[in-house]
């Protein structure tokens, strides 16, 4: 496996952009678990996959889509859809869950629309849709590591702000903090994450590596910090085995990803339950 990293460009892409995804997409979702906004995930890569399927239309018809990179369409789709979702937020006070499912449904409509006036760019999107290991260009890779350096860079300069609102608003709005700007700056950051990750993980999956490693990670931390590091433990541990796993089975990674996420979930959560057994057994007969 090693000689053939070395050996074949594509795979050198594909698992760099990995390892870094790896970091990026478990940092920023606990984040969004924290805060409640898992659907959000869920809702920004539909959008982007109307901005991949659009992409992929246009390049039928218009010379200049067919040299530009799908992948960049995508993006600036899901941050559009970003700012879209906290627009509605503002306009539904009382119910701000309801921006979520209407921007979802839209990306979803807008896709269907781009695929049916299509012809023949199937086997392109299925990439899109659950990753390729073999599609991961150097540009797919270079994009991945500006996003990767935006993002860490937020989360150094913002952390204590991100921190204090997403565990008390009320508190931060007391404090002084700019709430909008810092949500905004979120939404925006969520958006590219999801851009970077989708030729890995791809487009319908790529949610499930930025909540599974922290479900995971939140079983076994007791802080905050803790929870961060064993996010990203659990997600570069299940972007290499699956990266893995699907050059080796030539499969889709995204599927062997999640697959791969959701056994260490469940290995966590069995382990958790061993141990509270003990617990339980060890008060029992007076240990503890």
């Amino acid at each position: 496996m090693i000689s053939a990293i070395l050996s074949y460009e594509f795979l050198q892409n594909a698992f760099l952009s990995g390892l870094i995804i790896g970091i990026i997409a478990p940092l920023l979702g606990l984040f969004i678990v924290v805060r409640r906004l898992a659907l959000i995930a869920d809702a920004l890569s539909h959008v982007a996959l109307a901005g991949i399927a659009g992409s992929l239309y246009l390049s039928q018809q218009v010379l200049f889509f067919s040299a530009l990179n799908p992948v960049y369409l995508g993006i600036a789709s899901a941050v559009g859809g970003s700012l879209l979702i906290e627009k509605l937020r503002g306009a539904y006070r009382h119910y701000e869950e309801l921006a979520i499912p209407v921007i979802l449904s839209a990306g979803i409509g807008l896709g269907a629309i781009f695929i049916s006036l299509s012809k023949g760019f199937g086997s392109d999107l299925v990439g899109y849709l659950f990753g390729s290991v073999s599609a991961v260009s150097r540009q797919d890779l270079w994009v991945v590591i500006v996003i990767a350096i935006v993002v860490i860079a937020y989360i150094r300069f913002f952390y204590k702000e991100l921190f204090i609102v997403s565990f008390d608003p009320d508190y931060a709005k007391v404090s002084g903090v700019n709430s909008k700007y810092i949500q905004m700056l979120f939404m925006i950051i969520t958006a590219l994450v999801i851009g970077a990750s989708m030729r890995i993980v791809g487009i319908l999956l790529v949610s499930s590596l930025m909540t599974i490693p922290v479900a995971a990670a939140i079983q076994l931390a007791k802080s905050f910090k803790g929870a961060l590091i064993y996010s990203i433990v659990f997600g570069e541990s299940a972007v290499l085995i699956g990266l893995i796993s699907a050059y080796h089975l030539d499969i889709a990674p995204g599927g062997t990803i999640v697959i791969t996420s959701i056994l260490i979930l469940l290995l966590v959560l069995a382990w958790k339950r061993i141990q509270n057994m003990r617990n339980a057994r060890a008060v029992k007969e007076g240990i503890l």
